[in-house]
């Protein structure tokens, strides 16, 4: 996870602005795409707009999460709310699954009573339109991606990532079925839908439950996080380092070898100087730092960090 310099709040800023451009392209999305399939009867543009449809309510759940993940801690959550954005991705996960299930339903059953397509000029009028504003709303995700790590809009990205090749393989479908009458296409494009959404469920599923699951951050990461503590060669071992992502916050918490000479004082300035140093590359971090005498470190918190101290 790579905070990109940004404190939480222009994290949470550039979140906000992004999730409500979801929530509005999904709108317009299932709003023509309804009208489209009452004009044409396309199993493949139903598949489509069943899928916007669910994107529309996954979407909305990533609306209100990452408002509520940038909550301050209170006295029931001390860590804060930022686990509400992997809650919201489970949802998007399982909405997937669903839509998944309900298109591959509906075409098997066009594929054994086929019937044929009518104004599929409006059908793909229509797909082309909500393929060019999927694209859009991708490039925004990603842009904001880019400086943030939202794992909410990282899976509603996934979405609309999937609904961009679902969007193109209904087009596709559409257009055999109207102009070199294969109707079974049609079908077939939406079975390829199905397959493609619940691939995307999946890898979303996997990024909401690794940070509900505390996994550590990426080697790369706690790389970074030991090189900026040991910059000052008074402090030079970091030991029983653990990290998790909660949210747009990272916490940290780590133990440190320092000159037992030192004095209380000298060794507060040490760790206060090493903290703004993550701070700078992490600002949305919270960090806690226990000193040990070098040479004398001991193990804290019962089995488990004592195993873990072993494998430090």
């Amino acid at each position: 996870m790579d905070t990109h310099g940004l404190t939480a709040k222009q994290s949470a800023a550039l979140t906000r602005r992004v999730t409500l451009f979801s929530v509005s392209t999904a709108t317009i999305l299932v709003t023509i795409k309804l009208v489209a399939w009452l004009l044409s009867g396309s199993v493949a543009l139903l598949a489509s707009m069943a899928d916007s449809g669910l994107d529309l309510i996954a979407s909305l759940g990533t609306f209100f999460a990452v408002r509520y993940a940038v909550a301050p801690p209170d006295q029931e959550h001390r860590f804060g709310h930022g686990k509400a954005e992997a809650f919201a991705s489970l949802m998007q996960a399982g909405l997937v699954f669903a839509s998944a299930a309900l298109i591959a339903r509906e075409a098997i059953g066009d594929m054994m009573t086929p019937h044929p397509l009518k104004d599929t000029g409006w059908a793909i009028v229509v797909m082309l339109v909500s393929t060019v504003l999927t694209a859009l709303l991708i490039v925004a995700q990603t842009r904001v991606l880019r400086q943030t790590s939202s794992v909410a809009v990282s899976g509603d990205r996934a979405h609309y990532a999937t609904d961009l090749a679902s969007n193109l393989i209904a087009l596709a479908g559409i257009a055999a079925a109207a102009w070199f009458g294969l109707g079974n296409l049609d079908a077939v494009a939406a079975i390829a839908v199905a397959a493609l959404l619940l691939w995307g469920a999946v890898a979303v599923f996997r990024e909401a439950s690794g940070q509900l699951m505390d996994r550590e951050l990426s080697d790369e990461a706690r790389a970074r996080i030991v090189a900026l503590m040991t910059e000052d060669p008074r402090l030079t071992h970091v030991h029983q380092l653990r990290t998790r992502a909660s949210g747009p916050f990272i916490h940290m918490q780590m133990h440190i070898d320092l000159d037992p000479q030192l004095t209380l004082e000298a060794a507060h300035q040490v760790i206060v100087a090493a903290e703004k140093r993550l701070l700078k590359a992490f600002p949305s971090a919270d960090i806690i730092i226990h000193a040990d005498p070098r040479g004398r470190a001991e193990p804290h918190g019962g089995a488990f960090a004592e195993h873990h101290h072993a494998e430090a």
